[in-house]
């Protein structure tokens, strides 16, 4: 008899029905798919359906890290594999989770390697390459609650790499790609705003100076050509947006308990 874990594979998802089908045969092999709907408007749930996902809904959104824990909720089998719509599990990886599946040890995590996409190139450094992902875990684990930029909750445990990609269409559209990161960053700074977090005017240009320099130099984003000079850009962008908003979230605080003074 096979000692084989079952999987569920979970998503969470709006207006992504130009994305799933590739995502969705890309993790056709698995036991169960459990895609959450975020109230899209552009026939995600029955693309879903139609490749075979069992549908949940939910239209109230509380950040990323709640809406993972609530779509697992309703996977049944002890492995699961969290993936996004825009990204594709190729063979050699699969290869590598049904390998793990088959001889599994106790409370094993495991990443995966994501190779990404911005504007027509699949980088291989930048900091972007192998970019690994904690994804295949047991259900007994689950994500935090971060707005944005969650991340499971190992406890401790040790995390095995897995062998082979999983490809993410990071940047396809570059306005569409801005844009979220620009909610990213809002998100963000809301989060650490609650959190009683401050910053002050130098610190913003230190950390988007900084972030700049990470990504072209440290990262060595110059060996990806224009597209890594360009990331370097967006990222020290990105970081800027996030800290400016900090910034000013605690100066319009302080101003209005002033009387605006």
């Amino acid at each position: 008899m096979s000692s084989r874990l079952a999987l569920s594979v979970v998503l969470i998802a709006k207006d992504a029905a130009d994305l799933l089908p590739e995502c969705l045969e890309s993790v056709s092999w698995a036991d169960e798919i459990i895609l959450l709907d975020s109230g899209s408007s552009d026939g995600t749930p029955q693309v879903a359906a139609r490749h075979g996902a069992k549908v949940f809904h939910a239209t109230e959104w509380h950040g990323y890290g709640k809406q993972r824990q609530l779509a697992q909720s309703y996977a049944t089998h002890p492995m699961i594999l969290m993936i996004d719509s825009d990204e594709r599990v190729t063979p050699q990886l699969r290869s590598s989770i049904e390998a793990a599946l088959e001889q599994p040890a106790p409370g094993a995590i495991y990443s995966l390697g994501r190779r990404n996409l911005f504007l027509g190139r699949f980088m291989r450094h930048s900091g972007w390459y192998p970019d690994r992902v904690t994804r295949l875990y047991p259900a007994s684990f689950q994500y935090n609650d971060h707005q944005v930029h969650e991340s499971l909750e190992t406890q401790g445990a040790v995390v095995t790499p897995l062998k082979g990609d999983l490809l993410h269409l990071t940047c396809r559209d570059f306005s569409t790609f801005q844009w979220k990161q620009f909610a990213y960053a809002e998100a963000w700074a809301k989060q650490r705003y609650h959190q009683g977090k401050r910053c002050g005017v130098f610190a913003i240009f230190l950390h988007t100076i900084g972030a700049f320099f990470k990504t072209l130099v440290l990262r060595a984003g110059f060996l990806d050509g224009k597209q890594g000079w360009l990331l370097s850009v967006v990222n020290a962008q990105y970081t800027f947006n996030k800290y400016a908003a900090l910034w000013a979230l605690n100066h319009t605080s302080h101003a209005s308990g002033k009387g605006g003074l």
